[in-house]
């Protein structure tokens, strides 16, 4: 009964622990994208485009429609993010400006359109084909219009100093302003980005499938590599364990007091 008792006691004591560990999690679990798939974007979010033009996003969105979040002078995932977006524009057989079209938006409200203008011709030269003129905008905004656009399409981030801790995602959106397809991470297949361009011309809404990888692996700013996310696994299997911990004491618990009753 003593070894019982201590078992118990140990078994709580950890579940305790668990519930701290989960908290924890939770605060950073405040990070990342959140998927708001059928939603529309609101009206009346003003940015400020490469030209000095303020542009009414919900009105300019007109075909499919790429969102990268980005800030222009991030040192880390910015870069492969629009690199990859920039290779698979380059490969595709989609008409830029026509079939679709790109909107980079930085969520940096200390950036100018000066930034984004040097940034737009980097990638433009990069891709090289296409209306890049008109069919790939690079805007930035106040912090009021960017915590307006990152809530309604589920992006959270956090800053810390000069930098900000951010996930590397595409955004894509209908004719219509639907939300109908998030694309992880910063390699990107032209099938699956043509297929998420061509579905949002049909306001047809899609699945995210690479929830696994973004869920695993975490983005090392300095070694600029994707890295196993130890914290998030970990913390899983803790939960794992610690459910199966209360299952059991549950178990031995009900077993007890049936011995009680007879």
């Amino acid at each position: 009964m003593r070894f019982l008792h201590k078992r118990h006691k140990a078994g709580f004591g950890f579940l305790f622990l668990v519930l701290g560990f989960i908290s924890t999690l939770q605060a950073a679990e405040e990070l990342g994208v959140y998927e708001k798939l059928d939603q529309y974007i609101q009206q009346d979010i003003i940015f400020t485009d490469e030209n000095f033009n303020e542009i009414n996003i919900k009105n300019a969105i007109d075909k499919p429609t790429i969102v990268a979040m980005v800030y222009y002078e991030c040192p880390g995932i910015c870069t492969p993010l629009l690199n990859g977006l920039a290779d698979v524009m380059k490969k595709s057989d989609l008409e830029l400006g026509k079939d679709y079209q790109v909107f980079t938006i930085s969520f940096s409200a200390s950036e100018t359109p000066v930034l984004a203008q040097r940034k737009k011709k980097t990638y433009a030269k990069i891709v090289g084909k296409g209306d890049l003129e008109n069919g790939w905008h690079f805007f930035t905004g106040d912090s009021l219009m960017i915590d307006r656009f990152t809530d309604n399409i589920g992006y959270k981030v956090k800053q810390e100093g000069e930098e900000f801790i951010h996930p590397a995602t595409l955004v894509v959106i209908s004719p219509e302003g639907k939300i109908t397809r998030y694309l992880h991470g910063t390699d990107y297949l032209p099938f699956d980005v043509k297929m998420a361009v061509v579905e949002a011309g049909m306001e047809r809404s899609g699945p995210t499938i690479n929830k696994i990888l973004d869920f695993c692996f975490s983005y090392d700013a300095e070694g600029k590599k994707y890295v196993f996310n130890v914290t998030k696994v970990s913390g899983t299997i803790i939960i794992l364990m610690a459910l199966i911990l209360l299952g059991t004491l549950v178990a031995s618990n009900r077993k007890k007091k049936t011995k009680h009753s007879l």
